[in-house]
């Protein structure tokens, strides 16, 4: 759900950005990324891969904004650090990743490793 949430949030912000005034050529490619990583976590294809870029790519956004009041810095910084916690959780059960690779379970048996007494 995490994956999908910032998926449609990526998407939604960068064709709001496009289909505004798109200020310079690097804007545009800023958006660009920001949607294409935001449909590939939509679908859950290389989401590792593609969670980080956009975590890159949010601070990137973040950081070359104007001082205008018109878009807060807050909410690309705060995408950012989403897009980076999906990159390390994973794809999740429902996604193309999990259909080609196999699913990874972690166990969180808390009794390995520790001694008992015989």
């Amino acid at each position: 759900m995490m994956r999908l949430g910032i998926g449609f949030a990526l998407v939604y912000l960068a064709a709001a950005r496009l289909l505004g005034e798109v200020t310079t050529p690097i804007a545009g490619v800023q958006e660009l990324i920001a949607a294409a990583t935001g449909i590939f976590l939509i679908a859950g294809l290389w989401t590792p891969i593609l969670g980080a870029l956009a975590a890159l790519d949010q601070v990137w956004v973040a950081l070359s904004l104007q001082s205008s009041g018109r878009d807060p810095k807050w909410i690309y910084i705060f995408l950012a650090v989403l897009s980076a916690s999906v990159a390390m959780l994973g794809p999740g059960a429902w996604s193309i990743d999990a259909r080609l690779f196999g699913r990874r379970r972690f166990p969180s048996d808390r009794t390995r490793g520790k001694k008992t007494s015989s």
